[in-house]
């Protein structure tokens, strides 16, 4: 082999080990070689496609990993029901509030990167945040504005104990007044800094600590991000979470040539069937995901994902940090991430919340079928998922529907993926 020759062939290699490696997808095998009876799952999907065919749902994605393989994937129904296009397992959706787990992941490598403390005070990085108020409701209607007992930290946005709701609280008026309610943001034209620095003016719904109220938190927390690292939301989530556990159909706004794959919003009222919600611009509708200002980055509620890639970061938590041999997170932060942490603070029977993360510690108490140490949430779009250390489960359940009008399939598919377990 000549001197060129040989140089060439080591360039070219150079060349092939530096480009990124196409993300590896996760292993599917049969039921029984994780411990799932297909038989008995097949109940799940009898059930699925009667809400189908009942008129009570468009179209939804199952998708069940046990000990680290996919033992269950079943798309039902339509993506689109006016152009009857089928729902495909590879189909995109807006995931709302299961954002929130993301970002959460965000601010955990922050802190192993030594970028921040969760026990940061969040006016460190927003100083608007640096001194913040809560609205007293007054006996006989309206409300009083005191100080805030003490600082607002990022541990508090992550468990939602900030005290911050969606601007529905005691001063309802002024976050309307303000232009901020509600937990939709694909239509602001304005960075999502913006709107969160207006919000730490406003009162909030109560002291820091010492109550859980939903609301804004996870979008502060996104700000804290871009603050944090020096990079935009998206920029930073793209380069520190989704490639590396390769969410390739995971974005804040869908790029125009993966359109096809987003799935349509209905809304079933209690008596159905399912009709077309409404159209861009509305909260509850198909949203500007794809024709908006794409400008607003919402940690909180913003993301668009596929059930295999939302799949792919839960299987990850489950593994402690690892994801096909490289650490993301260290085993620690997971386990912070996924332990109540809100002490006395009253919550669900049986439940508490962690750092993005629901968690079950008393399940006869929750009355539902499931394990100590379980976690999990949902969207706003009538998704959900959880994961079950102890037996090896995630659970991802994707649909786009809202209302649900009182749709009993979430605990329909919690019982039929238990029922299944054959080991």
């Amino acid at each position: 082999m000549t001197r060129t020759r040989f140089a060439f062939i080591v360039g070219f290699m150079s060349l092939l080990l530096s480009l990124p490696l196409p993300a590896q997808q996760l292993k599917t095998v049969s039921p029984a070689k994780v411990g799932l009876s297909q038989d008995r799952l097949q109940r799940l999907t009898d059930v699925l496609n009667g809400y189908v065919n009942d008129g009570k749902l468009s179209g939804a994605v199952a998708f069940v990993v046990r000990h680290g393989k996919v033992a269950y994937l079943k798309a039902v129904g339509y993506r689109d029901i006016e152009s009857k296009s089928p729902m495909t397992a590879d189909a995109i959706f807006r995931v709302a509030s299961q954002s929130k787990a993301l970002i959460s992941l965000g601010v955990m490598i922050l802190q192993e990167e030594g970028k921040l403390l969760i026990s940061d005070p969040v006016g460190k990085y927003i100083p608007q945040f640096d001194s913040t108020t809560v609205a007293l409701p007054k006996e006989g209607g309206g409300y009083a504005v005191v100080p805030a007992k003490r600082k607002i930290t990022i541990r508090d946005l992550l468990t939602h104990t900030a005290g911050i709701g969606y601007g529905s609280g005691p001063a309802a008026d002024r976050w309307k007044e303000a232009g901020i309610q509600g937990w939709y943001f694909a239509d602001r034209d304005e960075p999502i800094a913006a709107t969160v620095e207006r919000m730490a003016a406003l009162p909030m719904d109560a002291q820091p600590g010492e109550k859980f109220v939903y609301g804004y938190n996870t979008d502060i927390l996104g700000v804290v991000i871009e603050r944090s690292s020096g990079k935009p939301l998206d920029v930073f989530m793209s380069e520190k979470v989704f490639k590396p556990l390769g969410m390739t159909d995971t974005y804040f706004y869908l790029p125009e040539e993966k359109v096809s794959r987003l799935a349509t919003v209905y809304s079933l009222e209690k008596n159905g069937p399912v009709t077309r919600a409404p159209e861009p611009g509305k909260m509850v509708g198909q949203g500007m995901y794809v024709d908006g200002p794409r400008k607003s980055f919402s940690g909180g509620a913003g993301v668009l994902s596929t059930a295999h890639d939302y799949a792919a970061f839960l299987t990850m938590i489950l593994n402690k940090g690892m994801h096909n041999g490289k650490r993301i997170l260290s085993r620690k932060s997971v386990e912070l991430m996924t332990v109540d942490h809100l002490r006395n603070i009253p919550y669900a029977d049986g439940a508490g919340f962690g750092l993005g993360f629901e968690v079950t510690d008393k399940p006869g108490d929750r009355g539902r079928l499931g394990s100590d140490g379980e976690f999990g949430w949902g969207g706003a779009y009538h998704s959900t998922y959880w994961v079950d250390p102890k037996e090896g489960l995630v659970v991802v359940y994707f649909t786009q529907l809202i209302p649900a009008g009182g749709l009993d399939d979430h605990g329909k598919i919690r019982a039929l993926v238990y029922q299944a377990i054959a080991d």
